[in-house]
């Protein structure tokens, strides 16, 4: 199977998380726009192809059938790309894991837009600041000790007893994190060793690692939804 990825260009967003599987897997794919740009998308979008109509990308094409939604999209990869185990349970636990990646993912992007989407941070930085406050003295530790003991109660190594795509997104998660809040980041970790412990596993994958060090691999920015604002990170 050869996938399309697509995803708006400049920044990993949401799409990072898809690229990460499919990377892992060593799967055939096509970042279309990366490769035709952005109005590639548009015709998806407008509902004039066939399949689905997404509502905004991320989404990918498989075969005939086009699926939106990063949790979606990764229930329905996993099984071909051998990042979800075979029983229907596990499968079921691994998607509410993901959807509750995508619940943290949506505060992280309301903490530098807290107000409206369509105003820039410089728009709502007062705002912002007090969003921000939240999510470092309670979000985050509630979320990532959340995390952590799913890892306790499944063996300390992977979230489902074996790899999958939760702990690709998790590596997603916590890297974003560590752009966007290092001063935060650095004062938790200490407890949240097994996450750590994780991220550093996922990191020398023979190809997650070859990606990372590749020009496909883009670096986290100031447009993406993790982004570092010193003011948001408890510095004056």
């Amino acid at each position: 199977m050869h996938y399309e990825l697509y995803y708006w260009t400049g920044i990993q967003g949401r799409g990072e998380f898809i690229r990460l599987a499919l990377e892992d897997a060593g799967a055939a794919y096509t970042d279309m726009a990366r490769v035709h740009g952005d109005a590639v998308m548009q015709p998806f979008l407008d509902g004039k192809e066939d399949g689905l109509q997404p509502f905004a990308p991320p989404f990918v094409k498989s075969g005939r059938q086009v699926i939106a939604q990063v949790a979606a999209i990764l229930d329905h990869l996993g099984p071909d790309l051998g990042l979800v185990p075979d029983a229907a349970s596990r499968r079921q636990q691994a998607l509410q894991l993901q959807l509750t990646i995508a619940d943290l993912v949506a505060e992280v992007h309301d903490t530098h837009h807290p107000i409206s989407m369509s105003q820039y941070y410089e728009d709502q930085k007062r705002e912002a600041k007090a969003r921000a406050a939240g999510m470092r003295g309670e979000r985050m530790p509630k979320f990532l000790g959340y995390f952590e003991r799913v890892l306790k109660d499944n063996g300390e190594r992977h979230p489902l007893r074996e790899h999958s795509y939760v702990d690709l997104s998790l590596f997603q998660v916590l890297g974003g994190l560590e752009y966007m809040f290092p001063r935060r980041m650095q004062a938790l970790w200490p407890t949240l060793p097994l996450l750590r412990a994780l991220k550093d596993r996922v990191e020398r994958r023979p190809n997650i690692a070859a990606y990372l060090a590749s020009e496909r691999r883009l670096a986290f920015n100031t447009n993406g939804i993790f982004r570092h604002y010193p003011a948001l990170d408890g510095e004056t």
